[in-house]
């Protein structure tokens, strides 16, 4: 699936490892804002995944993380090796 640029690595890798499931705030945090039709759209593609694989989430209106970071094609092992490289290089705070 093809989707927006995330915000920024940090943020990413915050929701990523805080949130086990996911509501709009989040996905709007992690995308820097998105309007509801594309909000809308990410979230349905995240839950056809999750009632093929029959994930379950604890609350009606939130998806799995893990589940959206694979289906939106987001690699937290790859934006980790990044914001290790940026902080190495004294790019990042």
């Amino acid at each position: 699936m093809k989707v927006r640029k995330i915000a920024d690595i940090d943020t990413a890798l915050y929701i990523y490892y805080r949130y086990p499931e996911i509501g709009n705030k989040e996905i709007k945090e992690l995308f820097g804002g998105l309007g509801s039709a594309t909000l809308t759209k990410y979230k349905k593609a995240v839950q056809e995944e999750q009632i093929k694989q029959n994930v379950k989430t604890s609350q009606l209106y939130t998806i799995n993380t893990e589940m959206a970071y694979e289906v939106w094609g987001i690699d937290v092992a790859e934006l980790e090796k990044r914001r290790d490289k940026l902080k190495k290089l004294g790019l990042s705070a």
